[in-house]
C-alpha cells in the first residue's frame, strides 16, 4: 500500500484547505489503496485585497523550500486569487518557479496551483461556458473573470459575494450556495463553479447541486485535488466532490 504526503502553500488565514482537501482524499481512501498523509506551510495574509495578494505571493518560494525539506510527493499553491490578480497566465508562471525551488533544494516536486487546476478541470470537464460564484469583491471577482475569459471560457454570470475578511469566507455556510447559485443566469452554462475561492466552504454543497442544476458542479478546491490526484499518478476519483471526481461527465 502506496502512502503519499500532500504539500500545501496556504495563506496564513486559511481554514479551509487544510480540511477540503484532505475530506475529499479520505473520501477516496475508502474506495481505494493509498493513504495521505498533508502537510502545509503558510504564507501571511489577512484581507483579500490585491495589496495583500500580491505581498503574499512573494513568501510563496520559502514555502515550497520548506514543504521540499518535508519530501512531500505533490505541492498545492492554495490561493486561487492570488495566482488571478497577478496578471494573465500567471499560474504557469508561478508553477515554473515553484518547481525551480524544489529542483534546487535536492527533491523536485510537482506543482500545482488551484488557479492552474481551476482551467485545467474545466477543461477535463469540456465546459465552453461557465458561470462561478466567488465571496471577493467585485474588482477581484472581475479579475478572475478576466483570468477565465482568457483562458478559453465564456464567463457567463458571476456572483461576487464581497467579502474582503478572510476569515469570514472561512465562515460562510456552503449550503448557502444552493440559495445563492440562484442569482445566477445559467442559460447555456455547461459548468457552475460553486466556489471559486480555496477559503469558501462549498464541498458539501456541490453533488446537492449538481444534482439539483442537473450539470457539472465544480470549486477551485475540487479541482485542485484532482490536478493533486493526476501529478500523483493515481486515479483521480472520489466518493465525494462532483462529476469531475466520479467520472460522470
Amino acid at each position: 500500500m502506496k502512502k503519499y504526503r500532500i504539500g500545501q502553500i496556504v495563506p496564513s488565514s486559511n481554514v479551509t484547505m487544510e480540511t477540503e482537501i484532505p475530506a475529499i482524499f479520505r473520501s477516496r481512501e475508502t474506495i481505494l489503496p493509498e493513504k495521505f498523509t498533508f502537510h502545509s506551510s503558510r504564507m501571511r495574509m489577512k484581507k483579500v485585497t490585491k495589496e495583500e495578494l500580491e505581498a503574499m505571493d512573494a513568501m510563496s518560494l520559502k514555502c515550497a523550500m520548506e514543504l521540499s525539506d518535508a519530501h512531500v510527493d505533490v505541492m498545492g499553491y492554495a490561493c486561487l486569487v492570488a495566482i488571478m490578480s497577478m496578471g494573465r497566465g500567471y499560474h504557469c508562471v508561478s508553477e515554473v518557479n515553484l518547481h525551480q525551488e524544489t529542483i534546487a533544494n535536492g527533491f523536485p516536486t510537482p506543482i500545482v496551483t488551484s488557479a492552474g487546476a481551476l482551467i485545467n478541470g474545466l477543461k477535463v470537464l469540456g465546459a465552453k461556458k461557465v458561470a462561478i460564484i466567488t465571496p471577493y469583491m467585485r474588482p477581484l471577482t472581475d479579475m478572475v473573470v478576466d483570468y477565465i475569459t482568457h483562458q478559453g471560457f465564456e464567463v457567463v454570470d458571476s456572483v461576487a459575494l464581497e467579502i474582503p475578511d478572510n476569515l469570514e469566507v472561512a465562515a460562510q455556510d456552503p449550503m448557502n450556495l444552493l440559495e445563492i447559485y440562484k442569482r445566477l443566469d445559467l442559460t447555456g452554462v455547461d459548468v457552475l463553479v460553486a466556489s471559486a475561492c480555496v477559503q469558501m466552504p462549498s464541498l458539501e454543497a456541490i453533488d446537492l447541486l449538481e444534482k439539483e442544476i442537473g450539470i457539472p458542479v465544480t470549486s477551485a478546491a475540487v479541482c485542485t485535488t484532482y490536478e493533486m490526484m493526476k501529478k500523483l499518478g493515481i486515479e483521480a476519483k472520489s466518493a465525494i466532490g462532483g462529476s469531475l471526481l466520479n467520472g460522470d461527465y
